[in-house]
């Protein structure tokens, strides 16, 4: 059935008016173990002394977040200013030479940043992997790439090219296997690109241009080569109607999002709750599956803020930056499910769609989502809990399209043929309904912890049946009835949209 079948709006508003009144009850519930357990003994690596004004404790139990926006965000602001600045001049004198500029500008601050030894190990890399790409070898440009991020993932490897660094200060891991991981991914691209590149090769200061421009370099988010390359080469810098505007709305609305998240930390302290799971234990299911479900919503928050940040600069360097990841709350299908953009268009382009391609074959997509997941596991970092993460995702995609081969099978095809589009939209959403908790059990395995994860589905699938279970069901149903309505008026858009285009 098509995605504009339409439902009556006083259904939509019950919809509506339960889904908000469950996400309520179940934030009091949170609200009320956040008030009440603030000063317990083993909370307090978690929870710090916050805002004196509001007269609460502040869950910092985020190390990125802390990292980011208190711990290190003067440095963060001096690096990126700095980079604005020389941008902004270079595109103001030399516009045809600011990807020169933007790779020095990088390399300068890396070397600032991490020292000689570490910009040397970055610079090894390129060179070998460029060497490499000369060849033009697809399957020998992914086999040098994963043995390179493997190099940074695996020991005694990946301790060994540390060691070389040192420099000490708290920020030391982080950027040493951010910058390393995202180089590989970004050379692994540019081999990619060059192999299909039918006349010609591309230079190795393409790749050092593509490679160290600063906003993308240490934090991501990845721009495939070809995509940068394209941009950054453009010399007739122009902009979009509203373009400069819509840069301001999208930096004041990220500020927005940073002062809303630090308040919101003031009162429910959704990351510490999670790390003693005997006290969560006490929690009642509505506020254990609130707990489970606040925890993807704010990770997607985080990522959205950061890469948003980073993409408005890009956007002030005339360039077109991957987009934020799509909202959880919008999710209800595992082939959406992503928190990083840039890696996952990687994922799509060079390794998922390649060996997918329609997505319609059992075992040609059996295959894609294997080696997906074990690239997405390398670059992780392999451990126990990101296995269980792969494999669960893995299952969860591939199970999506077996479910949807079977229904077009008899009888439940002419079923559904029969029924009509609203009837067959409703029960559409009971399964979405299903889907969705497992997209968020799945994925709080990799935020939290494996027993929490294990708790929330105990809760809410055993000791929770029935009442638990078909009610939360029936809650998540009716999220996913204005998800896709919300998705039914998008595509009416676009259409409209193409026809004005094509008149």
């Amino acid at each position: 059935m098509g995605i504009k079948a339409v439902l009556p709006s006083y259904e939509l508003g019950f919809y509506a008016l339960i889904l908000t009144c469950a996400l309520v009850y179940s934030g009091n519930g949170i609200f009320d173990a956040s008030r009440d357990n603030m000063n317990r003994k083993a909370f307090r690596q978690g929870i710090k002394p916050g805002w004196h004004y509001f007269g609460r404790k502040m869950d910092a139990a985020d190390f990125e977040w802390a990292m980011w926006f208190t711990s290190f965000r003067n440095i963060i602001i001096f690096a990126l200013s700095g980079h604005i600045l020389f941008a902004k001049i270079c595109s103001m004198v030399a516009p045809q030479h600011r990807s020169v500029v933007y790779m020095l500008y990088g390399m300068l601050a890396v070397l600032g940043a991490m020292g000689r030894a570490y910009l040397m190990i970055v610079l090894a890399h390129c060179v070998v992997l460029y060497t490499v790409a000369l060849a033009k070898q697809r399957w020998l440009c992914f086999v040098a790439g994963l043995c390179s991020l493997a190099s940074f993932r695996l020991e005694p490897f990946s301790t060994w090219q540390n060691g070389f660094v040192t420099r000490t200060f708290d920020l030391q891991d982080v950027l040493f296997y951010g910058g390393s991981g995202f180089t590989i991914m970004r050379c692994m691209s540019f081999a990619l690109e060059n192999s299909e590149r039918k006349e010609g090769i591309y230079s190795i200061i393409d790749l050092l241009k593509y490679n160290f421009y600063l906003p993308f370099f240490f934090f991501g988010p990845i721009m495939t080569f070809d995509r940068f390359h394209s941009q950054v080469s453009t010399s007739e810098l122009r902009r979009k109607d509203n373009e400069m505007w819509n840069i301001r709305v999208h930096a004041f609305l990220h500020l927005g999002a940073i002062v809303a998240v630090d308040v919101f930390f003031h009162f429910f302290y959704i990351l510490t709750l999670p790390a003693d799971v005997k006290f969560v234990t006490r929690l009642s299911d509505w506020a254990l599956a609130g707990l489970a479900y606040s925890n993807l919503v704010y990770d997607w928050v985080k990522a959205a803020v950061m890469f948003g940040i980073i993409n408005t600069i890009a956007r002030l360097d005339h360039l077109d930056p991957p987009q934020p990841p799509k909202c959880i709350t919008m999710l209800y299908v595992f082939a959406e499910t992503h928190f990083d953009r840039g890696i996952n268009d990687w994922l799509c382009k060079y390794v998922y769609d390649h060996l997918g391609e329609n997505h319609d074959v059992v075992v040609k997509e059996l295959r894609a989502t294997i080696c997906t997941f074990a690239v997405t596991t390398l670059w992780l970092g392999p451990c126990e809990i990101v296995y269980i993460w792969s494999v669960c995702n893995c299952f969860g995609l591939n199970f999506e399209l077996w479910v949807q081969k079977c229904f077009q099978m008899e009888p439940f095809g002419s079923l559904e043929a029969n029924m009509s589009e609203p009837m067959s939209r409703r029960i559409r959403g009971i399964f979405g309904a299903a889907n969705f908790w497992a997209i968020v059990l799945y994925n709080v395995l990799a935020l939290n912890s494996l027993d929490f994860m294990l708790l929330v589905a105990k809760r809410i699938l055993l000791t929770g049946f029935p009442l638990s279970t078909l009610s939360i069901w029936f809650v998540t149903y009716c999220g996913v009835q204005l998800i896709k309505e919300r998705e039914r008026l998008l595509a009416i858009e676009e259409e409209k949209r193409d026809k004005e285009k094509a008149a």
